[in-house]
C-alpha cells in the first residue's frame, strides 16, 4: 500500500508550474522555419551591397533622378509637344525673349524654345556618357583581367602601353581626335571614340590591381590545385571578385564623360548642329549671356544635375561594396 505523506515529510517531486511559466524550456523551431534556414543561401558581397543600397537615401534619390533623365532622353515627347528640329517652331522675331506661358524657359538666339531643346538635348549627352562608360569598362576591364592573371611579359607590355596613354592630356587628345575625324560622318560616335581611347587605361589599372590581389587568395590556389584551367580561373574566380571596384569607377566616370562631351561641344568639336546637346546649347548662348542668360543657365543646370546624379550613385555604390565604409 502506498503511504500518504504526513506533515513535514517531502512529497513526490511534482513540477513547479510557476517556474515553468517564468522559464519555459527551449522548444525546437517549427519545421517551416527549419526548412527556411536550410534553404536560405549564404550572404554574398552583392546581396549585402544591395541590402545596404536600398537603405541609403542618396542611392534612392540619385536613382530616381537618373530614371527621370533616361525617360526624358528616350521619350522626350512625354515632356514637351514642341519639336525643336522643326524650323517652323523657331521664330527669329522672338529671339531671346524671357519665359512665357507657352515657353517656360524662354527662347534662344534663334527664337527656338529653350525648354524643348533642353529636353531633347539630354539624349545625345546621356548616350555618349553611357556608351563611353561601357566601352572603357569592357576594354580596360578585359585587358586588366588578362594582364593581372597572366603577369610576366603580358603585364609588362600592357602596363607600358597604358603609361603612354596616361601621358596624353585628356582634353587635348580628345580635341585632336574629334577635330581630325569629325568630317567622316560618324556623328556623335566620334566623341565616344575620342573619350574611350583616352579613358580606358584608368579602368585597366583598377582591374589589374584587383586581379593581382585576388589571385593570391586561397580559393584561387585551391582551384589551381584541383586542375582548373586558366580561362576558368580568370572568368569564374578572379573576375567576380575583382568586378566591384570597376563598377564603382565606371559609375562615377559616367558623369565625367557627360561633362567631357559638353566641354568638347562647347569648344566646337563635339556634337554639332543640327544635333542638340547641352554643351552645344551652352556654346550657342555664351555670346549673348549678359543679354539673355536663361538659354545658357537651363542647359547648364540640367547638365550639372545629371553629372551630380551619376556621381552620387557612384559614391553610394562604392560605400555599399566596400565593407570598411559601412
Amino acid at each position: 500500500m502506498s503511504e500518504t505523506p504526513q506533515m513535514g515529510q517531502v512529497g513526490p517531486a511534482f513540477p513547479d508550474t510557476q517556474s515553468l511559466t517564468e522559464n519555459p524550456p527551449p522548444s525546437a523551431p517549427p519545421p517551416v522555419e527549419q526548412a527556411k534556414k536550410k534553404d536560405s543561401k549564404p550572404a554574398s558581397l552583392w546581396s549585402d551591397a544591395w541590402y545596404d543600397l536600398r537603405r541609403r537615401p542618396m542611392f534612392i534619390f540619385s536613382l530616381i533622378l537618373i530614371a527621370i533623365l533616361l525617360v526624358m532622353s528616350f521619350w522626350p515627347s512625354l515632356f514637351t509637344s514642341i519639336d525643336p528640329f522643326d524650323a517652323k517652331t523657331c521664330e527669329l522675331s522672338t529671339a531671346r525673349q524671357g519665359p512665357s506661358a507657352g515657353h517656360i524657359f524662354g527662347r534662344d538666339n534663334l527664337g527656338c524654345d529653350v525648354y524643348a531643346k533642353t529636353i531633347y538635348g539630354a539624349k545625345n549627352s546621356i548616350i555618349i556618357g553611357v556608351a563611353t562608360t561601357v566601352i572603357t569598362a569592357l576594354v580596360g576591364g578585359l585587358l586588366g583581367l588578362l594582364a593581372g592573371t597572366r603577369g610576366g611579359l603580358t603585364d609588362t607590355i600592357a602596363s607600358r602601353v597604358t603609361e603612354v596613354f596616361f601621358a596624353i592630356p585628356s582634353i587635348l587628345g580628345a580635341l585632336l581626335i574629334t577635330a581630325t575625324f569629325r568630317d567622316q560622318g560618324l556623328g556623335i560616335w566620334i566623341v565616344v571614340i575620342a573619350l574611350s581611347v583616352l579613358a580606358w587605361p584608368m579602368t585597366y589599372r583598377i582591374m589589374r590591381a584587383a586581379v593581382i590581389t585576388a589571385r593570391s587568395q586561397d580559393f584561387v590556389l585551391a582551384a589551381r590545385a584541383l586542375g582548373a584551367g586558366q580561362s576558368r580561373i580568370m572568368f569564374r574566380h578572379l573576375l567576380p571578385n575583382a568586378l566591384a571596384p570597376v563598377i564603382v569607377i565606371a559609375t562615377i566616370n559616367l558623369g565625367g564623360f557627360i561633362a567631357a562631351e559638353a566641354a568638347l561641344s562647347f569648344l566646337g568639336v563635339g556634337v554639332t548642329s543640327p544635333d542638340i546637346s547641352w554643351g552645344l546649347m551652352i556654346a550657342d548662348a555664351r555670346n549673348r549671356f549678359l543679354e539673355a542668360p536663361l538659354p545658357l543657365v537651363f542647359p547648364a543646370l540640367f547638365l550639372s544635375i545629371t553629372v551630380l546624379a551619376f556621381i552620387m550613385l557612384g559614391d553610394a555604390v562604392r560605400d555599399a561594396l566596400d565593407p570598411k565604409l559601412r
